[in-house]
């Protein structure tokens, strides 16, 4: 089982142009089971580059054998026209559930910017059995807003787990009730705009409590060196040194199921690299 989390900058690349083109490029030569995607963009021609094509759609129809589930965060209208920013997950799989779960987005003072952020949860008829994989794209600019976001994630994946314990079918309910069974088992990916270490990093893998199934962090199961950037490669102006933004966090029954986490370093089709986990 392959997934590839990948923060695309709306599909532009180190010379301000946008081609989707070389991002379904470089997910088609990765081939993987799951894609989950963020930044991408529709009728946003004021975005460097001017992205005004329905990028949700491109890349929906470019994997035409996948399932899609869009989740656009951020909607303004202008003319009764809405421009959308956020997320998108591609699935070989089978979907059987998806909740799309909107972030909290304290007011902060301090750090006026911002956008609303959100978390794509699906559950997925994978090898092994049912998982849930969740990706999301959490606060740059306020530490209080991503912190608020990192107890959300652990909230929800409390329960999700504690859901799990108890669920038990029930046919006689109406169809809307009949979600079916919500495994404690994920894979959460992303850009959570922090860094290895930092006081949101520790929080997000600090020990649940009743039945939660603990995250760990999947780069530090196959590999022995410290985390190899993941944005800020190729000369990009931001951020001012390359450094580790983008995650992949499973479950620790899970763990010994991770065979390789890996950062795709090559490309400069954004202005973050492509991380690919694979489970056995």
């Amino acid at each position: 089982m392959r997934v590839v989390s990948w923060n695309i900058h709306w599909g532009c690349g180190k010379d301000s142009r946008i081609r989707i083109h070389a991002i379904i490029d470089v997910l088609r030569k990765l081939n993987p089971d799951v894609i989950c995607l963020q930044e991408v963009a529709s009728n946003h021609p004021e975005l460097e580059g001017s992205a005004s094509a329905n990028q949700f759609r491109q890349l929906s129809g470019a994997f035409g054998g996948y399932h899609a589930v869009i989740e656009p965060t951020s909607e303004i209208y202008q003319n009764n026209l809405p421009r959308q920013f956020g997320n998108l997950l591609l699935s070989k799989y089978r979907m059987t559930q998806v909740h799309r779960h909107m972030l909290p987005w304290p007011p902060d003072p301090d750090s006026p910017a911002g956008m609303p952020r959100g978390l794509i949860e699906t559950v997925l008829e994978a090898p092994g059995g049912k998982l849930r994989i969740l990706t999301t794209h959490l606060e740059y600019y306020s530490t209080l807003q991503r912190m608020a976001q990192i107890q959300y994630l652990r909230y929800q994946h409390w329960e999700a787990c504690e859901r799990a314990v108890i669920f038990q079918p029930d046919p006689s309910l109406d169809a809307p009730f009949q979600l079916g069974y919500r495994p404690g088992s994920a894979i959460y990916c992303g850009d959570f705009n922090m860094l290895p270490g930092s006081a949101e990093y520790q929080a997000l893998l600090a020990p649940g409590e009743g039945a939660t199934l603990p995250l760990v962090d999947a780069w530090g199961l196959k590999n022995e060196q410290k985390h190899a950037p993941t944005a800020g490669l190729h000369g990009f102006a931001w951020p001012d040194k390359p450094d580790t933004y983008d995650y992949f966090f499973v479950t620790d029954d899970l763990a010994p199921r991770v065979t390789s986490v890996d950062v795709l370093s090559e490309t400069a089709a954004s202005d973050h690299q492509p991380i690919l986990l694979e489970l056995a």
